[in-house]
C-alpha cells in the first residue's frame, strides 16, 4: 500500500524529471538561436533581475565592464584547474582571446537566455521539493533521501558551471561537461522515481532468460551517452565554423566539420541497430501492458523523431527547430533507456 506522502513524492519527482527535460529543451533553443551569451553575466542579466529590452537601458561602458568581469572569473577558474593538476588547460583559458571579445546587445537573445535561466530556477525548486519530500522514506529507503540531496549538490555544481560557460564565452569542453551533468541529474531523478514506485512491489518474474537483455540494454545506454558527447562535439565544431563563415552559407557547414561528424553519423547507425535489438528482446519476454514493453515502444518513437531531426540538421541547413528537438530527444532517449534498464534490472527468470 502506497501512502499519500509517498504518492506525493513520486508525483513531485515525476514533475522534476519533466521540468529537467524542459530545461534541456530551453538550452537547445539557446544553442540553436546563438543566445548563449545573451546575458554576459551570471546569475543576473546585465546586472538586472529583469533584463533590459533596449540598449539605452545599458551603461555606456557595459562591454568593457562585462569583459573585465569574465576575465576575473576565468582567472579564478584557471587557478582552480591548476590546483587539480590541469595546468595546460588553465593556460589555454588565460590565453583564449575570444573570451575578451564583447558581445553585441541583442534583446531577443537576451530574453531567450533569461527564460532558459528561469527554467533552470524552476527545476532547482522542484529538485529542492523532491529532496524535502524524500524524508518520507527515512525509515524505509534512506537511499532515496541520500540521492535526492546529492542531486541538489549536483545542481549547485551545475549552476556554478553554468556561470563558467558564460564567463568562458561558451568554451567547448565546458559546454560538454555541462551537458553530461544534466544527464547525471536526470539519471538520479529517474532512479529515485523508479525506486519509490517499485518499493512496495514484488520483483517481476518471467519465463525467459533476462541476463542478456540486461547486459545489452546497459551497453545501449552507454552507447547513447557516447553519442550525446559526440553530438555535443559536433555542435561545438559547427559553432566555430559558423563564426568563420560569418553565420552564412549554412549548407557548407557540415562539409567542414571533419571526422567527428562521420563518427557521430556512424554511431547513430549503431544506436538504431542496438535499440532495434533491445525492442525485439523486450517483446520476446514481455507482453500486454507490461511497463518494459510500453517503455520500449516509446523508445522507438523517440528514436524515430531523433533520426528525423538529425537528418534535417545534416541535409536541410540546420533549422533551429530541428536543433532544439535533436537535443531534447537525444536526452529523452537516454532517459527512457535508463528507465527501461531499471525496470528490467528488477526482473528475474523463473526457476522451478
Amino acid at each position: 500500500m502506497v501512502s499519500r506522502s509517498e504518492q506525493r513524492f513520486i508525483r513531485i519527482n515525476l514533475i522534476t524529471i519533466i521540468v529537467t527535460l524542459l530545461v534541456i529543451l530551453a538550452g537547445g533553443i539557446v544553442r540553436s538561436t546563438g543566445s548563449g551569451m545573451g546575458c554576459p553575466d551570471w546569475p543576473k542579466c546585465f546586472d538586472r533581475y529583469i533584463p533590459p529590452t533596449n540598449v539605452s537601458q545599458l551603461p555606456a561602458d557595459y562591454k568593457e565592464k562585462y569583459v573585465a568581469g569574465r576575465i576575473k572569473k576565468n582567472e579564478k577558474f584557471a587557478k582552480y584547474l591548476e590546483s587539480i593538476g590541469k595546468v595546460a588547460l588553465a593556460d589555454s583559458i588565460r590565453n583564449d582571446k575570444s573570451i575578451t571579445l564583447p558581445e553585441e546587445f541583442n534583446p531577443t537573445k537576451t530574453w531567450v537566455e533569461y527564460l532558459n535561466r528561469l527554467m533552470g530556477v524552476l527545476a532547482g525548486i522542484f529538485l529542492l521539493l523532491t529532496a524535502i519530500y524524500s524524508f518520507t522514506y527515512k525509515k524505509t529507503a534512506k537511499r532515496i533521501i541520500v540521492l535526492s540531496i546529492l542531486n541538489i549538490l549536483v545542481v549547485g555544481y551545475q549552476g556554478w558551471l553554468g556561470s563558467i560557460v558564460v564567463s568562458t564565452n561558451l568554451l567547448q569542453w565546458v559546454v560538454t561537461v555541462h551537458m553530461l551533468l544534466a544527464l547525471v541529474i536526470l539519471a538520479i531523478s529517474i532512479y529515485t522515481y523508479n525506486y519509490a514506485k517499485q518499493l512496495n512491489k514484488a520483483p517481476s518474474v518471467i519465463m525467459y532468460r533476462i541476463l542478456w537483455l540486461k547486459g545489452f540494454l546497459l551497453f545501449t545506454v552507454l552507447l547513447s551517452i557516447a553519442q550525446i558527447v559526440l553530438g555535443t562535439e559536433v555542435r561545438e565544431a559547427i559553432d566555430v565554423i559558423a563564426k568563420s563563415f560569418g553565420y552564412e552559407n549554412k549548407a557548407n557547414w557540415i562539409t567542414n566539420v571533419g571526422s567527428v561528424f562521420s563518427y557521430h553519423r556512424d554511431l547513430a547507425i549503431l544506436v538504431i541497430i542496438s535499440n532495434g535489438i533491445v525492442y525485439k528482446m523486450v517483446i520476446d519476454r514481455f507482453s500486454g501492458k507490461a511497463a518494459p514493453l510500453l517503455t520500449a515502444r516509446f523508445i522507438l518513437i523517440t528514436l524515430l523523431i531523433q533520426l528525423l531531426s538529425g537528418l534535417a540538421l545534416a541535409y536541410i541547413a540546420f533549422p533551429p527547430a530541428a536543433q532544439a528537438l535533436h537535443i531534447l530527444f537525444s536526452t529523452l532517449l537516454f532517459s527512457l533507456q535508463f528507465y527501461l534498464y531499471l525496470l528490467v534490472y528488477r526482473t528475474s527468470t523463473y526457476k522451478q
